[in-house]
């Protein structure tokens, strides 16, 4: 099973810091946007290799921002939207607020080239 922080364990600046990477961040904008549907790791393959966004989703729930669940062969990865606003009201809010305007992965990848 994998390990996830407690609320009280949650700490600013460790998902600050965590956040700061336009990849990870990228990962939220996609959670925001699909709701709070849980994604399967799958659903992020436009964002990069599966062992690139494999380490980025260890570092999100390492600092408390996703929960990794195990589902058959896949892993299901949703935001701690409760967890977070318990811990630091109107935070996660302000963050989304910015995610969701990133291009989603299609248009990154037209973008790109």
């Amino acid at each position: 099973m994998l390990q996830h922080p407690t609320v009280d364990q949650i700490s600013l600046p460790h998902v600050l810091a965590v956040l700061g990477d336009q990849t990870r961040l990228a990962i939220l904008g996609d959670l925001a946007r699909r709701g709070d549907e849980p994604l399967a790791c799958a659903e992020f393959r436009l964002l990069g290799s599966k062992s690139n966004l494999s380490y980025h989703f260890a570092k999100l729930r390492e600092a408390g921002v996703i929960r990794v669940e195990p589902c058959g062969t896949k892993r299901l990865i949703s935001l701690r939207r409760d967890d977070l606003n318990a811990r630091f009201p109107g935070l996660l809010d302000s963050i989304l607020a910015t995610a969701i305007t990133l291009p989603p992965p299609e248009k990154r990848i037209e973008q790109a080239v």
